[in-house]
């Protein structure tokens, strides 16, 4: 098994802690780490219970464990909590001048107190109560033999708004909390690491998946983005709006997700890539406009960041419940196409494809994230988005048409195609003219009710389905041997789990036990291709964020494979990688 450590902060609501947890994050990246972390909080503007952990090591890591090494507790309620997850040897960090904790059995045996008085300590330099955070990032990166000013550097980052005294004010405190630590000699034993010098560090940048699909939308030349905000998906409009200005993107914020979808309809229709963001209660607003762009045959991308429903469901928490919803969204019968990265790199690039779908295929193209990928955090090099070689494609767009002399020519917007994909041309381009709207039409727009022209509308617009799929799918990923007695199957972000816990046992990968089968490209789905990989495979397992398998009534339907045995969770949380590691004991 490879080694690797998790510190974990809790608190109140409005405490800082995903800044905290944000700043340690970035910390160990530019120590030479990979990381992977995730954020609980509940859908309070303030009080409840916060927390957010950091699981890091020296070789990749792809998701939250378990086990924590280190365990800040800013409050009570969160040692209470979390107590049970403690790594033996680990270590309990708090502060005596606001609560007690009793030294029972389970403390004996298992881990570590260290009382941290960040009152007092604070109270010494001149500090805020609000300042704590930083005491305690202080005395953990000393637990962790992390070089203070790396701590520093990235604490500066987060407050250069807040100007040079709140600055060296935050840096002061992380600095009284390392040389307590070092000062009462207390050691985290369970931590073996030897730094890697600073100079080989490969600069890593440090993302949510939200940030990922607002960079991806920047980089695959999205000019226009409309959202009303909608947990987990907020930040993506958070994200486009810092660098609107700078890269020539109109960012609305709209009176609601009709609105919003709307715009992105319109902003198509004027020639630029167009996107929105939302969750499942927005997109279900949307819906009617999801139709209007089939029928227009304007290419919008949907970001859906899942969380559970129905309705309002738990707005803040996890779940992959909205796969179907998305893949049979909308009135009528129109070709559409369903994406879901598996991670914050696939989130970037899949953002890119989907912008670049949408211009080919001239329809809506969905992209499924959830609160998991979408609010946390991995760090990845910026070399590889530096070298990145992911081409443009706007489709099909007519210049070589002139207009006769004297003449408005009609423009066959809807022409038939063999592909099922019609030419475009600007609205307003010199000497021609079409009509669009949401009514069934002639090729050059106009409505129509005959029924010919009907049947051949309806036939140009699903011949697509099949230009993509000989074109543009990509069957499932393989991750391990080729052959196994067990083959894990799970689309989106359940990967980054799976990948943990095979990881953790890679004598069976090696011996040819267990191989993870993952989905991206959901919808549509080359039927034959999926029969014949499905039958490839001795047992197939189903892991799904869901309570009633989704994937798998997805691919007996379009295969007839049944996938009996199935683990699922709904609880709003991720799967941990044990979790899994145990479904492949009893397997």
């Amino acid at each position: 098994m490879k080694k690797s450590y998790t510190f974990k902060i809790g608190g109140p609501a409005g405490f800082g802690i995903l800044s905290t947890g944000l700043i340690f994050s970035k910390t160990v990246s530019r120590s030479g780490y990979h990381l992977f972390d995730y954020f609980e909080y509940p859908s309070l503007i303030r009080g409840g219970h916060n927390v957010t952990e950091t699981h890091f090591a020296k070789t990749p890591v792809f998701s939250q464990e378990e086990g924590v090494d280190v365990l800040v507790s800013l409050n009570k309620e969160t040692y209470e909590l979390h107590k049970k997850e403690m790594k033996t040897g680990a270590v309990v960090i708090y502060d005596p001048d606001s609560f007690e904790i009793p030294k029972d059995a389970t403390y004996k045996k298992d881990y570590i107190l260290a009382p941290v008085p960040f009152t007092s300590l604070l109270s010494k330099i001149g500090g805020l109560k609000l300042m704590e955070n930083n005491v305690a990032l202080g005395a953990v990166c000393a637990l962790f033999k992390i070089d203070p000013a790396i701590l520093f550097s990235a604490i500066k980052e987060e407050f250069l708004n807040k100007g040079e005294k709140i600055i060296a004010k935050n840096q002061e405190a992380a600095k009284v909390g390392y040389d307590w630590i070092n000062d009462k000699k207390i050691v985290l034993k369970s931590f073996i690491e030897t730094m890697t010098d600073s100079s080989k560090i490969f600069k890593k940048a440090v993302l949510t998946g939200n940030e990922a699909v607002g960079l991806g939308a920047i980089a695959g030349g999205c000019k226009f983005y409309s959202a009303y905000p909608m947990t987990p998906s907020s930040a993506i409009l958070h994200t486009l709006a810092k660098y609107a200005q700078k890269v020539g993107m109109v960012v609305r914020h709209p009176e609601d997700e009709i609105a919003a979808i709307s715009e992105a309809v319109g902003a198509s229709f004027a020639g630029v890539r167009s996107m929105v963001g939302t969750s499942g209660g927005g997109f279900s607003l949307m819906i009617e406009s999801v139709s209007l762009a089939g029928m227009t045959e304007r290419g919008i991308v949907i970001i859906i960041g899942q969380r559970p429903g129905p309705a309002t469901g738990m707005p803040t928490w996890t779940e992959q419940g909205d796969l179907l919803f998305a893949i049979r969204s909308g009135h009528g019968e129109f070709p559409k196409i369903v994406l879901a990265p598996g991670d914050i790199a696939e989130t970037f690039k899949l953002t890119i494809k989907a912008l670049n779908l949408a211009d080919i295929y001239q329809t809506p193209v969905i992209v499924l994230t959830d609160k998991f990928t979408g609010e946390s955090h991995q760090n990845l090099s910026i070399a590889d988005f530096d070298n990145l070689n992911i081409p443009i494609e706007n489709g099909k767009w007519e210049n070589d048409s002139k207009p006769e002399k004297e003449k408005i020519n009609s423009f066959h917007r809807y022409k038939t195609m063999t592909d099922g994909i019609s030419p475009r041309i600007l609205p307003g381009t010199k000497g021609f003219y079409f009509q669009e709207n949401s009514y069934e039409h002639l090729e050059d727009g106009h409505t129509s009710e005959l029924s010919e022209e009907r049947i051949k509308q309806v036939n140009k617009r699903n011949k697509k389905l099949a230009t993509y799929l000989s074109s543009h799918f990509e069957a499932p990923k393989l991750y391990g041997k080729t052959e196994a007695d067990i083959t894990l199957i799970g689309w989106g972000s359940v990967k980054g789990p799976i990948l943990e816990a095979l990881l953790n046992r890679e004598d069976e990968i090696n011996n040819k036990k267990v191989n993870f089968l993952h989905f991206t490209h959901l919808w549509p789905l080359d039927r034959e291709e999926m029969k014949r990989e499905l039958g490839k495979h001795k047992r197939l397992v189903l892991i799904e964020n869901n309570s009633t398998a989704q994937l798998a009534q997805l691919l007996e339907g379009q295969t007839g494979v049944e996938i009996k045995e199935k683990f699922l969770k709904y609880d709003g949380r991720p799967f941990y990688p044990k979790e899994i590691t145990d479904l492949i004991n009893k397997l």
